[in-house]
């Protein structure tokens, strides 16, 4: 990124003073490392009920179940959430259970589990497969804010001016005042320091001395986090599609802008080659044509069946969903297809999650709720509110109205697609208390067994350098093996990383580090 766009002096704040610093720390520790900490004998001691999961939609063999962890890890007694939990059981010999997250941050792990368990089944050889929701997120105190938005905030969406700093700042105020009503005593307390302290939680219940862990995306931020507070918990540990631990949001969302772009690219260059292609046959011509099609929707968005308008802004989230993996194209091709030739958004909409009008009341304070009364913005409202609780940069109203043109203009040079959505999730953060500085400050030089860090040099979402720089952070344990592959991830699209995985999951074997999986490779050479 070049020098003169980066964002990073305006919203870094000054040094912290020693005893500031000690404060923050003390804060992000676990209990056990403090001998006057909080008693969590009672949360430890529990055990999960397991049952046959109630949906009509959800695989027979499939169990659910909940644990309770404390609101506030400082005060237990202040109050509890209810986290909910699915797992399908081992069918060979049993070695315990592995957890796995899907990301976001705010994807709900239960039905996940529930929709891609099949990817997973070799793992049942040895272990329970265990999903969950985190706190805040699906079915464990859903987050909301009372929108549908899938798309950008309507702070920065369609009808946005951002010619008007003062109108979007009080728009984000807004928006802040708004979450916060909505989600109620959960909010404060979200975020990957305390979801991470209830995986140990989740880990002591599943009957496990040390914790089994596969996080995808977001969720090797929250691997990383754990290995951090419990290095002598960590078991066998796999982070696929690392993410940064040490940039702000701002370079963060100028890097996923940048990638996103160049997916797009890619799969603009696969379609043009197909006669069937919406976008035609000239790939300029065609990006081009998507630029227009997003500014037209976003002057005249099209009537969806949910009520409302769909518009350019919700398009562009089809489209980052659409691009995580080549195995979506064609789907997405067919979408596109549908809403430029016919008018239609059914195919789009099932690429923009959450797009559609939240109602009703928010959940009971810490309870779970059935999988039918999760708000429907639930999946961006909770990616806000962790991304905002991670992150300590946060700019005063001053700050962000002198900076706003300069993000911009580096949001949209990163992308002219994406930039303003990117943009959008970055300034969410305006108006809500200043995030933890742990992740920053305190997650380097883990001392646990060896974790494998996949990273694929294709990924939209999580660019390759950060697989490599986080390796570097977390030191010497940390393995990596070099997909050289396209889309988000690589245990789903790869055999070889995929196979590299279950070996060290099932086996404890680990590739060299530095190994690399071409697309059509077997397994690496393990060390």
């Amino acid at each position: 990124m070049p020098g003169k766009l980066s964002t990073r002096p305006a919203f870094r704040r000054s040094a912290l003073t020693s005893a500031a610093g000690l404060v923050l720390l003390a804060a992000g520790l676990p209990a056990a490392a403090a001998d006057d900490g909080p008693d969590l004998t009672r949360f430890y001691r529990q055990k999960v009920a397991w049952s046959r999961c109630t949906g009509p939609d959800e695989p027979r063999d499939l169990e659910c179940g909940t644990i309770v962890v404390p609101l506030d890890y400082a005060r237990p007694a202040s109050g509890t959430l209810r986290l909910a939990l699915a797992r399908y059981r081992a069918t060979g010999k049993k070695r315990g259970a592995v957890l796995l997250n899907f990301g976001g941050p705010g994807g709900p792990g239960v039905d996940g589990l529930a929709a891609g368990g099949k990817d997973f089944m070799g793992l049942t050889n040895g272990y329970d497969v265990v999903s969950f929701d985190p706190r805040g997120v699906g079915r464990s105190s859903p987050v909301s804010c009372g929108t549908g938005s899938g798309g950008a905030s309507p702070v920065v969406g369609a009808d946005a001016d951002l010619d008007d700093p003062a109108a979007v700042l009080r728009g984000l105020r807004a928006a802040a005042e708004r979450c916060a009503r909505r989600s109620g005593p959960v909010l404060p307390h979200i975020g990957t320091v305390n979801a991470a302290r209830d995986l140990d939680v989740m880990r002591q219940a599943l009957g496990d001395r040390k914790l089994n862990y596969l996080g995808f995306s977001y969720g090797t931020r929250l691997g990383s986090v754990y290995a951090a507070q419990f290095p002598h918990r960590v078991g066998r540990m796999v982070l696929d599609g690392v993410d940064t631990l040490t940039e702000p949001m701002t370079e963060q969302g100028i890097a996923g802008a940048q990638g996103q772009q160049r997916a797009l690219d890619d799969f603009v260059n696969w379609c043009v080659k197909d006669v069937g292609c919406p976008l035609g046959r000239d790939a300029r011509a065609a990006r081009a044509r998507i630029a227009r099609l997003v500014g037209s929707l976003d002057e005249n968005p099209v009537p969806t069946a949910f009520g409302g308008g769909f518009t350019g802004q919700d398009l562009v989230v089809a489209l980052a969903q659409g691009l995580y993996s080549e195995q979506l194209w064609p789907s997405l091709e067919r979408a596109l297809a549908s809403l430029v030739q016919d008018g239609d958004t059914g195919g789009v909409l099932g690429f923009a999650p959450g797009r559609a009008t939240a109602s009703g009341r928010p959940p009971e304070p810490g309870a779970t709720v059935e999988a039918g009364d999760v708000p429907v913005d639930n999946l961006p409202a909770a990616l806000t509110a962790i991304n905002c609780a991670d992150d300590p940069d946060r700019p005063d109203a001053a700050e962000l109205t002198a900076e706003l043109p300069r993000l911009r203009a580096a949001f949209e040079k990163a992308s002219p697609i994406f930039g303003r959505s990117r943009l959008a999730e970055v300034l969410m953060c305006f108006g809500r208390p200043a995030g933890t500085g742990y992740i920053r400050e305190s997650v380097h030089d883990v001392d646990t067994p060896g974790m494998l860090l996949v990273g694929t040099r294709g990924d939209p979402a999580t660019p390759y350098r950060w697989t490599t720089e986080t390796a570097r952070r977390l030191g010497p344990s940390a393995v990596v093996l070099d997909n050289k592959g396209e889309g988000h991830t690589g245990y789903s699209s790869s055999k070889c990383v995929h196979a590299a995985v279950d070996d060290f999951l099932l086996y404890g074997t680990l590739p060299y580090d530095g190994s690399s999986c071409g697309p059509e490779d077997p397994a690496p050479v393990s060390g």
